[in-house]
């Protein structure tokens, strides 16, 4: 049996022949394909837009049309004047006065404007400390099993005070300012997002592949920032969509009550406050910053939610 030829045991190929044998398949971004569901529905896009607007304005207008609630207290002509009338007043339709005068001839759309930028700034650094601090602390609580019992029993016992009770002497004693209000907010908070976070990270600490990551010596750190909190997305967007609300409808409440911030400082909740008496002889005073409150907290959450349901795996595996 003579030998094969050195010709019938190699041969060329060329580049699309190498081309066909390689398969090939999309790149998959996980936050792309997150955003692709959240915009699949038309309502959250107008819900962002409105949102959007809403946080420019408030940041912005104020910097150009400061807001003075004592601005026409010498004048007691302007004093509760419907938006016909303060718009007749003062030469015209104007922005500034598209929503009446409040009882100090004071311009409620300003008011309110200047008072949705203070709750929202509220919002947003109450938010940001607290969920930092509860999702590294119930990260740290959840797989260090040496610190359980002495968390849990500072999570009991705090948890046995009422939340609003422990805000309100807080304020009560250091005194009304926004900074001591987020202190007040902020300095127990935290421990119930640890608590949340806790449970789920016990629930992810014990799978297979994390039981594998630990025999192989992976440090805590590593363990905790790659192999469980990326699988707490949607659950930490979801905290996030109650939180943001939650501390806009407190910072209403309390300055509703008088116990929030100071004099100088415009809120929402404060002019909701000094209108309750009247409002219904002058329901512009009462019922534009109830709405415009009602109306942040609202897309704030059908917003956080959206987001949540859309960072979800299960909804585009």
């Amino acid at each position: 049996m003579t030998s094969p030829k050195l010709d019938d045991q190699f041969y060329f190929i060329d580049n699309n022949t190498i081309k066909s044998e390689k398969i090939s398949a999309p790149r998959y971004s996980y936050w792309a394909s997150v955003f692709r569901v959240f915009f699949k529905n038309k309502m959250n896009t107008v819900l962002l837009v409105i949102a959007a607007l809403i946080i420019l304005t408030a940041y912005i207008m104020p910097a150009f049309w400061p807001y003075d609630q004592f601005e026409n207290v010498s004048d007691i002509n302007t004093y509760n004047l419907s938006p016909s009338k303060a718009m007749q007043y003062f030469g015209g339709f104007s922005f500034k006065w598209c929503l009446g005068s409040g009882g100090m001839g004071n311009s409620i759309m300003y008011g309110i404007v200047s008072g949705a930028r203070t709750s929202l700034s509220l919002a947003f650094v109450c938010a940001f400390i607290n969920m930092v601090v509860g999702i590294i602390m119930g990260a740290i609580w959840g797989y260090v099993r040496q610190i359980d019992n002495f968390m849990l029993t500072i999570y009991n016992i705090v948890a046995n005070v009422p939340y609003i009770l422990l805000i309100s002497v807080l304020v009560y004693v250091m005194g009304a300012g926004f900074w001591n209000m987020v202190f007040a907010l902020t300095c127990t908070g935290w421990i119930s997002v640890a608590y949340f976070f806790r449970t789920q990270v016990m629930i992810i600490r014990d799978r297979e592949y994390s039981l594998a990551s630990r025999c192989l010596g992976t440090p805590i750190n590593r363990m905790i920032s790659v192999n469980i909190l990326p699988f707490l997305t949607s659950v930490i967007l979801t905290m996030l969509a109650s939180e943001l609300p939650n501390y806009i409808s407190m910072e209403v409440f309390l300055s509703f009550i008088g116990m929030g911030l100071s004099s100088s400082i415009p809120s929402l909740g404060k002019m909701i406050g000094a209108a309750q008496t009247a409002f219904l002889i002058f329901p512009w005073e009462f019922w534009a910053p109830v709405a415009v409150s009602a109306a942040i907290t609202l897309i704030l959450y059908i917003l956080g939610q959206n987001l949540a349901d859309a960072s979800d795996p299960k909804t585009h595996m």
